[in-house]
């Protein structure tokens, strides 16, 4: 479908879901904001089909009518390449000098005995859920299986989240993973770690997810299981084989460092070739394979990775760009940490969310900004600000010269800033400043 999998599986339904997801927690809060009790009625049914007119409104966007009207020929089908430079789609012919794969990725769903008894889920299928699952089992403890177990939560299902590892959000630091699972379990997620999966069977109960802790087994009844353990490129059936095109052991596409794949003529970019699974990625990266592909007579250009941001959509959000504290460590680099709490931010505190922190991460006296976390709401969006100053090589002391708006939640990046000045003041300057204020008073 136009539109890939961020519009019609991805990005956009998850981002619909949360929100309908968000509003049911918020009502259930009223008391908090002054106002009375609410009872609220979720209707499931209501909101999954409401994440399906999402869908519809953003597929204008993305829709064939808008790319032929751009000049673009649309040719929907079965698509495999029979050549360097051509493709056949449902036995039409199509040839190119340059051809860019951008077929994208799909769900993993690792192979246990009795899987086909579960009925499961992926983040692909589980948008055609219009019956609340009243027990649901989220597998994966990454960004997808945390919005969903969230979400889902939140509408009324009793989540168990299960995990393979030792915390959630491995990627980022363990205050983050550790801030998330407090949220879960006082919100009533179960969350189990260190479970390793090892069959579903079905029994008197229903059916039930077996995994090994410690030596022993335990059965996780639901009522459905959803699998959130990763992704996968989509390149099967493209006849790459056949053409010599190199992938890897995953089936991804091996690229040089402007796109292009072993074979000259062929291009990619997005989930199919990695290493960053984002649409922002893939967006970033369909610029370069393009120019790359159209003028690589004359010049081929690197992609630059230098600043990848990314996001969790949890409430409260996670953001980052740049180097969290875990991986500063990892490649020995002496560094400073700066952090600002939302409970110290007069917006927040007229909002009712103060729970998260704004973490940054600098060379030991210097106000470089090596890396950001933000934990807390509108996280994604505060975090643009310090994604432009890494680009073009501002500080903090840039930031803090800069006049925001209050109140805001984004204002508690100038806070941020500041705080990193008042660690940093000219110590050896202050007595003379002292006196001079003193002699000051005195001449007065």
């Amino acid at each position: 479908k136009m539109g890939g999998d961020c519009l019609n599986t991805g990005c956009v339904p998850s981002k619909a879901l949360i929100r309908s997801a968000k509003l049911v927690a918020q009502l259930q809060q009223t008391e908090l904001y002054g106002l009375g009790r609410v009872e609220v009625d979720i209707d499931f049914a209501q909101v999954m089909e409401r994440v399906q007119r999402v869908i519809q409104q953003v597929a204008l966007h993305d829709s064939v009518e808008r790319y032929e009207g751009l000049g673009v020929e649309c040719a929907t089908g079965s698509a495999r390449l029979v050549s360097p430079q051509e493709v056949e789609v449902d036995g039409r012919l199509v040839s190119a000098r340059r051809i860019i794969i951008a077929t994208g990725g799909k769900p993993m769903v690792p192979e246990l005995p009795g899987l086909e008894l579960g009925d499961v889920l992926t983040s692909d299928t589980v948008w055609q859920l219009r019956q609340k699952p009243q027990r649901l089992v989220v597998v994966g403890g990454g960004p997808i299986g945390c919005e969903l177990a969230q979400a889902f939560s939140r509408l009324g299902c009793d989540v168990v989240q299960v995990v393979h590892g030792t915390r959630l959000l491995k990627r980022e630091d363990v205050d983050v993973s550790a801030a998330v699972l407090k949220v879960f379990e006082g919100q009533g997620i179960e969350v189990l770690f260190n479970h390793d999966l090892n069959s579903i069977v079905a029994g008197e109960r229903g059916r039930s997810l077996v995994c090994d802790v410690d030596g022993d087994t335990v059965e996780l009844d639901f009522d459905q299981i959803l699998f959130a353990v990763g992704r996968q490129p989509v390149t099967a059936g493209l006849g790459l084989e056949e053409l010599g095109v190199e992938v890897d052991r995953r089936g991804g596409l091996l690229a040089d460092g402007t796109l292009r794949t072993s074979v000259p003529s062929i291009y990619c970019a997005g989930d199919v070739v990695g290493p960053y699974l984002f649409t922002h990625m893939a967006a970033h990266q369909a610029g370069y394979a393009t120019l790359n592909a159209l003028f690589d007579r004359f010049r081929r250009t690197k992609v630059d990775y230098g600043l990848v941001p990314w996001a969790t959509f949890v409430d409260p959000e996670v953001a980052r760009v740049g180097i969290n504290e875990q991986e500063a460590k990892k490649s020995g680099i002496r560094y400073e940490v700066t952090r600002f709490e939302y409970g110290e931010l007069d917006r927040s505190i007229a909002d009712s969310e103060t729970q998260g922190w704004i973490k940054v991460i600098t060379p030991q006296g210097k106000d470089k900004i090596l890396g950001v976390t933000i934990v807390g709401s509108h996280a994604s969006d505060c975090i643009a600000e310090y994604i432009l100053a890494m680009k073009h090589g501002l500080g903090l002391k840039k930031i803090l010269s800069t006049i925001h708006i209050y109140p805001t939640v984004a204002e508690g990046n100038k806070m941020a800033a500041g705080a990193w000045q008042r660690e940093h003041l000219p110590v050896k300057v202050l007595p003379w400043l002292k006196r001079f204020q003193r002699w000051s008073r005195g001449q007065w």
